[in-house]
């Protein structure tokens, strides 16, 4: 299939073991299996994967309303263009943002963040504005978290280092992609739950699920093989034309 892929390895041998040998008995059909794609692929917002999906797969379409305006609100993210995003978010409800005071903070901080690049990157290296947004939007949030204090510190120092690239671990981490993709995914989930839906994919419930059991098991001292692979391995990310991500990836 060239839009969407789930790569799956080749199990490790366990030597017969008894507790494989139920697992082999008991193996998932493969609606089911098409109903846990096609679940990733709505719930994590990729419209054209997986309407690809649905016409490989022979399912039907699942609707949902909300995809489009997630999808926008996370290439905005994904772009660093937060102003946008948290507009967008507001649109679809504004009580989101109002309910969830650590989203709306991480989404400022990005929007800070992003502030902070564009103030040191300039010629001229005027602060001003990253200072004027920390005060008035981020201050009065951190004043009574501690948490939120410490990030907020954390990103101000930025203004020391910048535009160097010789940064601390901590501060160069606040500069990379997946900062934005955490917070892009955070947000994703918030809608979700306040459309009623669920917040995360079933196929990641089941994958957490799978490996609190073996936990549980190997603590209690349970006759399981010693290596336990879950025989998904995901592919590199590639792109379907559109814009999305190709890959089906259990996070």
């Amino acid at each position: 299939m060239s839009s969407s892929t789930v790569s799956v390895s080749a199990p490790t041998p366990t030597q017969h073991h008894p507790f494989q040998r139920k697992v082999d008995e008991v193996k998932p059909s493969k609606p089911d299996i098409d109903f846990l794609v096609m679940d990733y692929l709505i719930s994590h917002g990729y419209p054209d994967t997986a309407m690809e999906f649905t016409k490989e797969a022979g399912l039907a379409l699942v609707e949902d309303e909300s995809i489009e305006a997630r999808v926008e609100i996370r290439h905005a993210i994904h772009k660093g263009d937060i102003d946008t995003a948290i507009n967008k978010i507001n649109d679809l409800d504004p009580q989101i943002l109002d309910k969830d005071p650590a989203l709306h903070f991480a989404l400022l901080r990005l929007q800070l963040i992003e502030l902070i690049r564009s103030c040191t990157s300039a010629p001229g290296l005027d602060i001003t504005p990253a200072i004027n947004f920390a005060s008035s939007q981020l201050a009065p949030r951190a004043a009574t978290n501690e948490v939120f204090l410490k990030d907020l510190e954390l990103t101000m120092t930025l203004l020391i280092f910048l535009p160097s690239t010789d940064l601390q671990p901590q501060l160069a981490e606040l500069l990379k992609p997946q900062l934005r993709q955490e917070v892009a995914a955070k947000v994703n989930e918030a809608i979700l739950i306040s459309l009623g839906a669920r917040g995360e994919a079933r196929i990641c419930a089941l994958y957490r699920a799978r490996l609190w059991s073996e936990k549980q098991a190997r603590e209690a001292g349970k006759d399981i093989p010693a290596v336990m692979p879950l025989g998904l391995e995901p592919s590199p990310v590639q792109s379907n034309g559109n814009g999305e991500a190709a890959d089906v990836m259990v996070q």
